[in-house]
Formats: C-alpha cells, structure tokens, sequence
C-alpha cells in the first residue's frame, strides 16, 4: 500500500484489525519485546514506513492505532431502587467524564458519536490561552477545557463552524452562560451540543 502510494503518488487508506492474541512466551518475538501479535504488527509498519519514505519528507507514512475500550464518558444508570442511590448517581454526575480520560481519547469518541473519519484532519488551537480543536477544516469546533468565557464563546462563533460540542463542566454550574450560549449558537446556526 505505501509502495503504491510513494510509486503513483497515491492516497490509498487502509485498516488493520488485530486481536492482541499474546505471543507465546517461548518465541522469538517474545523474547526480543513483543507481547502480542499487534505489537509485532505496529513495529512492521513503522519499519516499513521508514523504508519506504527514505528521503521523500511529503509521503504520508503515518498511522494511528485505537484500542477498543469503554466510554470517556460516565453511564447513566436508571436501575436505582432508593432515594439515596439516585442522589449518589446526580452527584457522580456533577462531571460526566470518566476519571481517568484523556483529551485525545474524549476528541476520537466525539469525533466518531459525530459520524466523522477517523482521518478527519484536527488542528490544535489556541486563542487567549483557551485551548480548542478545529475539526474538518474547521466545520467542527471542540471544546474539552475546564472553563469557557463569553469571549471564547465570540470567537467561536465567529469562526462560523457547523457544529460546536464541548463539555458541560466548562460552564462551571453557569446556567445563564449556558443558555446564552445556546441561544447565540442557534441564532448563528450552529449545531451546539453540551457533553
């Protein structure tokens, strides 16, 4: 595939699927580092990335690798029996997002509940120390600090994105910011969702 691509200045794309079957401990691919056979895959893509792209800086050899796992973000349970386990289940969550997620992991799960490519082009952005994703060429703006301000939520708008997602421990308990917010961004049409 990259050898096509490098060959015919090509845009082809693939997927690898790999189980993370282990290696069995009396190999040779154990002993040199390998604990399964997804990491032997990784390492052969690298490998041949590198071959491949030699001297040529504008190929594009590189790839991204996802784990499937559990959601960034907190399970409503509505299964509670008493009074007390539904007071326990509004004050976890207070903040919906998992402990220990990442942005990056919270931006790849937004990015796919949004129907986009994993390939979607994301820049890192930055405006009065507020830090935010442009996703798509911009048509998608993603907000995962702790703190949003009016001036922010300006900016935002306009940059005249499609859709705005960000998340609701932004608005700190603000309800009025947050209903403001969603009034500008309906006005301006912008699909606004608070995660």
């Amino acid at each position: 595939m990259f050898e096509a691509n490098n060959e015919e200045n090509g845009n082809r794309k693939f997927i690898l699927i790999q189980l993370p079957e282990p290696c069995s401990k009396e190999s040779e691919a154990y002993n040199s580092g390998f604990k399964t056979i997804a990491d032997i895959g990784k390492e052969r893509i690298r490998k041949l990335g590198k071959k491949i792209s030699g001297s040529n800086k504008t190929l594009n050899i590189g790839f991204k690798i996802f784990k499937l796992n559990e959601s960034n973000f907190k399970i409503w349970r509505s299964d509670y029996k008493s009074g007390k386990e539904l007071e326990k289940q509004l004050e976890m969550f207070v903040d919906n997002v998992q402990r220990e997620s990442t942005q990056e992991n919270i931006l790849y799960e937004l990015i796919l509940k949004s129907g986009l490519d994993l390939n979607v082009k994301i820049e890192n952005k930055e405006w009065k120390k507020n830090q935010y994703f442009s996703v798509d060429s911009g048509k998608l703006i993603v907000f995962l600090e702790d703190k949003i301000s009016k001036d922010f939520i300006d900016h935002v708008i306009d940059q005249k994105p499609l859709k705005v997602i960000c998340l609701d421990r932004a608005f700190a308990g603000n309800d009025q910011l947050k209903t403001n917010t969603h009034l500008q961004m309906e006005s301006a049409k912008i699909d606004f969702k608070v995660i």
